[in-house]
């Protein structure tokens, strides 16, 4: 099968090219490599994966790739992360992760795809939620244009589905972690402090730590990229463990992990704007309609991480 991948140079978009291909399918890469890395993509490329160093907010170079490919499925992963980035520059982020959305749903439509698998957030998109855990019909709140944007997103893809009868799901992602998450980075906590465990360095907690994230393994979330290609299921849908761990815990859970190495005490900092302190995701939906739950718990996904530096 023919598939498309934006956003697949970086690390969740990765991990789904390397499952594409090992089960056959012939996978188009596109990716601006501004945060992803070609490194990511060494064995895929040798296997015969196509990368195209193009951004998604060009529509005319979008559609021409498009149009080469003629891909079945579109798996969009392809976006601007940084909540405080959003938070700083709000038109930068819209551009790429509404307008980017537009071009990718656009060029889908016009390459005759099946099907467009989405790539949301749960957290970004709910905001300060008073019901623990929160399904995907609670109310929409966002503290950043981050999840205003992702909103808008998926407010395309169902009009995509509404005007053009192009088959669209958006999956609202938990706290994606695992392998080729940059330790060095600006995002992705569980990353950042498995990094500071191997290289001795003390991390730093925003706020009180006592902030709660439903985190999840990348595995998990490929594996619930693949079964929503394969079915007819609209709409968002939560991709969670449907637990919550504060940041404080994490750094316990990876003190019991981690080899022997010494993990500091961390250092606290002011709390950044934008940040929700409470999420949890309702995964029913995923469980009742996708046939998917969570299978790898934060310990055994530490380990995965530890195991790889």
């Amino acid at each position: 099968m023919e598939t498309v991948v934006t956003g697949g140079a970086g690390f969740i978009g990765s991990n789904l090219v390397d499952a594409l291909l090992e089960r056959g399918d012939r996978v188009a890469v596109i990716d601006n490599l501004s945060s992803g890395k070609r490194s990511n993509l060494d064995q895929a490329l040798q296997a015969g994966a196509v990368l195209h160093a193009t951004d998604i907010r060009d529509a005319d170079e979008l559609k021409e790739i498009f149009s080469a490919v003629r891909p079945e499925v579109v798996f969009h992963l392809a976006a601007q992360i940084d909540v405080r980035v959003s938070v700083e520059q709000p038109a930068a982020d819209a551009t790429v992760n509404v307008l980017g959305t537009i071009a990718v749903l656009e060029a889908a439509r016009t390459a005759g795809a099946r099907r467009v698998v989405n790539s949301s957030t749960g957290g970004g998109l709910y905001g300060e939620a008073d019901l623990l855990p929160t399904p995907e019909g609670y109310e929409i709140k966002p503290l950043a244009p981050y999840g205003q944007g992702k909103l808008a997103g998926e407010g395309y893809c169902s009009l995509y589905t509404r005007l053009h009868g192009l088959s669209t799901v958006s999956l609202r992602y938990g706290n994606v972690y695992g392998p080729r998450q940059d330790i060095h980075g600006e995002a992705g906590v569980v990353a950042i402090f498995c990094g500071h465990l191997i290289e001795g360095r003390r991390p730093t907690v925003f706020g009180d730590g006592r902030q709660t994230r439903d985190w999840v393994e990348v595995s998990d979330v490929v594996r619930a990229n693949l079964l929503a290609a394969d079915t007819t299921l609209s709409g968002p849908v939560n991709i969670g463990n449907g637990s919550e761990t504060s940041v404080l815990e994490l750094l316990d859970a990876l003190r019991d992990v981690g080899r022997g190495d010494h993990l500091a005490e961390p250092q606290f900092a002011p709390e950044r704007p934008g940040e929700v302190r409470r999420s949890r995701l309702d995964v029913t939906r995923a469980r009742r309609e996708l046939g998917w739950e969570a299978q790898i718990g934060l310990r055994d996904g530490l380990r995965r991480i530890l195991a790889g530096l």
